[in-house]
């Protein structure tokens, strides 16, 4: 069993920064892959960043690349997503996920435990 714990979130004027954490428990961290989804009011959840086990491979969406940086401290069992240039359409509940496998994934049925959720609101 896997415990993730986001943390971070909170209200920021468009065109600010925030960075979210994630600290894991109860297994390898090296061996997970790990990615970052998003749930907005009304919409299904989607698919933001992900990073290999050893961090040595990450994806984007394409909304979110170039702004966003997804990162990891094995020895600190946590994955952090640094965001920048935010805009109201970012704001929903991020999701920490972590899968059994080291590959990054995008997709949310590859990821196996999941995170409790961090509101971010982005104010026009």
């Amino acid at each position: 069993q896997v415990q993730l714990v986001e943390s971070g979130g909170g209200l920021v004027q468009a065109g600010g920064s925030l960075r979210l954490s994630c600290a894991a428990s109860g297994r390898t961290f090296s061996s997970s892959g790990m990615g970052w989804f998003r749930q907005a009011p009304g919409k299904e959840r989607e698919f933001v960043a992900a990073i290999s086990g050893r961090g040595g491979t990450t994806r984007y969406s394409d909304s979110v690349k170039g702004r966003f940086t997804i990162c990891r401290d094995n020895a600190k069992n946590t994955v952090y997503l640094q965001m920048n240039s935010l805009k109201p359409e970012d704001t929903a509940v991020y999701y920490c996920a972590a899968r059994q496998f080291p590959i990054a994934r995008m997709d949310t049925w590859e990821y196996h435990y999941w995170g409790q959720g961090t509101q971010v609101t982005v104010s026009s």
